[in-house]
């Protein structure tokens, strides 16, 4: 099962995408799982729209909701020039908010790519398998980084 779609870059649109990502994990039977995946993938689609389209409506937001094995992908692409995402991703500093938004969409997906150099991310979401220690573990690097950001 794939279903694609696309937005303008207007940050008015995200309620159809979430509301389009709700009831592609309904259909999918996602259950639990669904919030960590909606969080994950508004922030992309957020990155997209403001960092990628520099929010400007006449650029369009492409996505991508699918089934993989044990789960299910998610792809957004934007019409930006790209970044170097390999700077990205990991722990963020204390105090320094540039690419939390990727360190939040990495911790909570199972795993994620960029493609067509930086336009395009795909994250896989294993949510038949996830065990509650990887679930818990999830959450508590969250925790201890939103705990250093707000002290």
């Amino acid at each position: 099962m794939t279903e694609s779609f696309v937005i303008q870059s207007d940050a008015g649109n995200m309620p159809v995408v979430e509301e389009r990502l709700f009831h592609f994990c309904q259909e999918c039977h996602v259950g639990d799982s669904c919030s960590a995946v909606t969080v994950a993938v508004m922030q992309a689609v957020e990155n997209a729209i403001v960092h990628g389209n520099g929010s400007n409506p006449d650029r369009l937001v492409a996505l991508t909701l699918g089934t993989c094995r044990g789960g299910i992908f998610v792809e957004v692409a934007d019409e930006g020039d790209g970044f170097d995402f390999g700077r990205f991703g990991d722990f963020p500093a204390a105090g320094q908010s540039k690419g939390e938004g990727i360190f939040v969409m990495k911790s909570l997906s199972d795993h994620m790519t960029f493609s067509e150099g930086g336009r395009r991310v795909r994250m896989e979401f294993l949510v038949a398998g996830i065990s509650p220690a990887d679930a818990l573990e999830r959450i508590a690097v969250l925790k201890e980084h939103f705990s250093l950001v707000a002290a």
